[in-house]
């Protein structure tokens, strides 16, 4: 397999990163191969993978834990769901050679409390964090929920760092995702993974008012993990709205009348991450970025790696020096600033 030079970056490492509330995270997001795949397929996947990142300095790599949404909507899946396999079982048997930190995603509902509670007690907490994802529906039946599964870490592998996700149109509809984002941050939460973002306006709204939430308690706001994905075709924007995901109606004109969307998706992706890293520097909320890759699309995914490396060119070129804590000024001077900037509007 193609091994990733830890040295190669003079960076912390991911969870150093995420505990001292730094902004400038870069993590990429894959799918495990299906169920079904062969030894040999598995390892050929990986291997694939590997070569494709190596050139990218990475904070850690992202696997999904794919579950059936289809209770969560009418309308027909436009792509057959097709299980994959755990994505602890591919971690642990085909990517050795990635030698930066995992953040493996569960969807908790799918195992029993036995079952989790057995992976947390033999993972390592050194190079794996992980992302608790609840059901997607109220439908849905489960068998561990979220808050369930929030305290078992804690009593099983508290030093594990947890994750959750985020969603901006949720927050359009309801108008209480930060505090959502609060309260997961007081169960034990170190840091957000937002699904992918296309709205920006309304993503900036939601990173506003988790700002302004968390100056009005007196904490620091945790780190904010935008994803961002590459949409090349009609059909993967029907996907993407399937899934929930809002895209602007200019951009979605955009992307259906294009000769090639591929580009205006990837200069839709840089300009969205470049004015959510200065919005979010203004709040002084820590923003970092995922670049999510699940299509099987070969264009799509070569667009993604190169999304990855102009998003590390950003995050470097853009770089605030140390002031203490994290990458930007204390917390306590943060919520002032925001504070401040509130009573001036």
């Amino acid at each position: 397999m193609t091994s990733i030079d830890p040295a190669r970056s003079p960076r912390r490492s991911l969870s150093e990163l995420i505990r001292s509330r730094a902004d400038g995270i870069l993590l990429f997001g894959i799918t495990p191969p299906k169920v079904g795949a062969t030894p040999e397929r598995m390892a050929e996947i990986a291997e694939v993978t590997l070569r494709r990142l190596a050139p990218l300095d990475l904070d850690g790599l992202i696997l999904y834990d794919i579950d059936d949404e289809s209770e969560r909507v009418d309308e027909d899946r436009p792509f057959p769901y097709l299980p994959t396999v755990d994505p602890a079982r591919f971690a642990t048997g085909y990517l050795a050679g990635w030698l930066r930190p995992l953040i493996v995603y569960r969807c908790v509902g799918k195992y029993t409390e036995v079952e989790l509670a057995h992976w947390l007690a033999s993972a390592s907490p050194s190079d794996l964090l992980t992302v608790f994802v609840g059901a997607s529906s109220s439908s849905q039946p489960v068998r561990t929920d979220l808050s369930s599964a929030q305290a078992l870490r804690r009593s099983v592998r508290p030093e594990i760092l947890l994750g959750a996700v985020t969603i901006t149109e949720r927050h359009t509809t309801r108008g209480d995702e930060h505090l959502r984002m609060i309260a997961k941050q007081a169960s034990g939460c170190a840091f957000f993974v937002s699904q992918v973002v296309y709205d920006v306006d309304a993503t900036r709204t939601l990173l506003s008012d988790y700002a302004g939430s968390c100056a009005d308690r007196g904490i620091a706001p945790l780190p904010v993990i935008f994803t961002l994905s590459i949409c090349g075709s009609l059909k993967t924007l029907e996907f993407l709205e399937w899934l929930g995901v809002v895209v602007p109606r200019s951009l979605e004109h955009d992307l259906r009348c294009a000769t090639d969307p591929l580009s205006v998706s990837l200069d839709q992706c840089r300009r969205a991450a470049d004015d959510l890293l200065r919005f979010g520097r203004r709040l002084g909320v820590p923003v970092g970025f995922n670049v999510e890759s699940v299509s099987i699309r070969k264009v799509e995914i070569e667009a993604a790696v190169t999304l990855a490396g102009q998003l590390r060119t950003l995050l470097d070129d853009g770089a605030v020096a140390d002031s203490g804590p994290g990458s930007r000024a204390s917390s306590a001077t943060r919520s002032s600033a925001w504070s401040a900037d509130r009573e001036s509007r």
